[in-house]
This record gives structure tokens, C-alpha cells and sequence, in this order.
């Protein structure tokens, strides 16, 4: 693959919105965000249909009355232009999530526009899995990048585990990238750039680390965030693995949390990459974090033959 290399930009960060979420940490604000399943059911529950808390505004993005939140606050989001009215009240245009003790934006519910910006269930189980892996990684990490970074969860938490590291978060949704930047900016992390990239092609060079949470479902409104293209939503996958094995540095690691749909018991995903694997003379592990998620989607006759969808973790060593 030829890289066409262009100058990094920095996406200009949303200073209000970062004035918001400096505003929510020192009011220790948190909440764990859910499936968009759970989400909507907990929301239809009548007692559920006005904000009581901040939880309910930036989390459950609730309807509220412009007196809910404190005064300062109310005025910060007004400023950062991230409230709508509604005939009765306002509403959140952002949701908050909070993650290892960090506050992050990204889009409100429902997540239905192309270029919304997703941080869920997913991203819980891809973090954690970093955590585990990253202490096991005995060469230094120079140099590392998100690919498909939505709200950058990973980049951030990443740079401010390693801060003498260039870390890296790439995406194609510019709404993403500016979100990012202003999760970074709200969370004091400077050794992190986001960048437009499909894939690794728009940025140079080497990497150490590369890690990677894409969409991996077969999505009809083919929102960034979610749709993985290709057959049963896994080509982005099979590409972020075809990059790797091109842009590692000698030594470097492949982080990848992606979904697969299981056919007849047979793992379509690891059947695909294994021979690529060993024919560059890498070795990998693979394992099934969790075997049976987003069973809605079987509904959808694009899994017409699927019998389950897996969450996988697969670690890929370049020599």
C-alpha cells in the first residue's frame, strides 16, 4: 500500500466545551454509558422522562428545566452552543461519559446521524483490554496511533499513561476529531494530535503501538461510527490488520477489539488473517472477550446465517 502523505493537522479543539466538561469533573460528575438497547428501554420508563441530576442531562440526555443544572453551568452550556430548547425545557447536545476517572464528550441520543460520535460498551471492554496488554510490551513505545479514534478515548488514555510517547489519533469523521480535541484540551494531555486519516494512509512513518476499536456491524444507515463494510461488517478489521502488518515498527504490536460474526462455529475473522499473519513472519494471540453481543443485530437479514456475534481481542507481534 502507497502512502500518500500529507502535513498533520490538529483540529481546532471547542474551548467552551472543554469549560463544560472542567465544569462537570469539578462537580465529579460520572457516568458508565450503555448499549443504545439499554438506553432507550431505561429512558421509556415514565418516571425517567425529566432530568433530576447531571447524570440524567449529560448521561441519559433527558430532557431538563433550565433550573436542574446550577446557574454556571447552565450559562457554560449555553455558551458552547450544546443546548436546544424544546417546546417544554432543553436538551444536552452532547453526552458525557466517564472512563478510568476521565470525562468524555461525544454525541447525543440517539446516535442516528453519519457523522455521530459513539463511546459505549465496546469502549469499556477495548480499554480494559489495553490496560492488561500494555504492561506486557517489552519494547519502548516511541510513537503510537488510534486508528478510528471517535471521541479518542484510547489516544488520550494512552498519552497520559505514556507521556513521553507521540501518540496519534486518526478518523475520517471530522465531527470526531474535534470532539477529540476537546476531550484532550478538557483533559490536559499535550503529547496527543488527531488527525484525518483513512487508515494510516494521510500520516507517515512507523509505529510501536497501533491500536484500533472500529465499527464492525453491517449498519443500513451506514454511520460512521458503526458500519464495518465489506461482509457482515468486517472489512475495516481486515484492513486495520493489513495495515499493521505494513506499518509497524520491527518489534511493534497490534492491538485490535473488533466483533465477528460466528458462521456454522467457525470464526470467519481469524480464518481470514491468521495465513496473512505467519506469512509476515508475526505471531499473534486471540481470544473472545465476550461470545454473544449485539444480539439485536441477528435480526438484521444481513446475519440471516450468523449464530452469534463475538467481541475478540487480537494481539499481533511484528518481529
Amino acid at each position: 500500500m502507497k502512502n500518500s502523505v500529507k502535513t498533520p493537522m490538529q483540529p481546532q479543539m471547542n474551548a467552551p466545551l472543554v469549560k463544560v466538561l472542567h465544569a462537570l469533573q469539578a462537580r465529579d460528575y460520572h457516568f458508565v454509558t450503555v448499549t443504545p438497547t439499554t438506553h432507550r428501554l431505561v429512558n421509556q420508563r415514565p418516571e425517567n422522562r425529566w432530568s433530576r441530576s447531571l447524570q440524567d442531562i449529560f448521561g441519559w440526555n433527558r430532557p431538563f428545566a433550565a433550573s436542574t443544572p446550577d446557574a454556571e453551568l447552565f450559562e457554560l452550556m449555553q455558551a458552547a452552543g450544546i443546548v436546544r430548547p424544546l417546546a417544554q425545557g432543553w436538551q444536552s447536545l452532547i453526552r458525557v461519559s466517564s472512563l478510568n476517572n476521565t470525562l468524555f464528550a461525544h454525541s447525543p441520543f440517539p446516535t442516528d446521524a453519519s457523522d455521530a460520535v459513539f463511546l459505549g460498551p465496546d469502549t469499556y471492554r477495548f480499554i480494559r483490554a489495553i490496560d492488561q496488554a500494555l504492561p506486557g510490551l517489552h519494547k519502548p513505545i516511541k510513537r503510537c496511533v488510534d486508528i478510528g479514534t471517535g471521541p479518542g478515548t484510547a489516544a488520550i488514555l494512552l498519552a497520559s499513561m505514556l507521556p513521553e510517547t507521540e501518540v496519534w489519533g486518526v478518523d475520517i469523521n471530522q465531527n470526531a476529531l474535534t470532539i477529540a480535541a476537546s476531550n484532550a484540551g478538557a483533559n490536559g494531555v499535550s503529547n496527543v494530535r488527531f488527525q484525518y486519516s483513512n487508515l494510516l494512509n494521510d500520516i507517515d512513518g512507523h509505529f510501536d503501538l497501533i491500536v484500533a476499536n472500529p465499527p464492525y456491524l453491517v449498519d443500513p444507515l451506514e454511520r460512521a461510527y458503526r458500519h464495518g463494510n465489506g461482509a457482515l461488517g468486517a472489512q475495516l478489521s481486515l484492513d486495520i490488520v493489513d495495515t499493521a502488518l505494513t506499518r509497524l515498527a520491527p518489534g511493534g504490536t497490534l492491538m485490535l477489539y473488533t466483533g465477528v460474526a460466528m458462521l456454522a462455529g467457525e470464526d470467519p475473522f481469524i480464518n481470514a488473517i491468521s495465513p496473512k499473519i505467519k506469512s509476515a513472519g508475526a505471531t499473534y494471540s486471540y481470544i473472545e472477550i465476550d461470545p454473544d453481543i449485539f444480539s439485536e443485530e441477528l435480526m438484521n437479514e444481513a446475519y440471516y446465517e450468523a449464530e452469534r456475534i463475538a467481541a475478540v481481542w487480537l494481539q499481533v507481534q511484528k518481529p
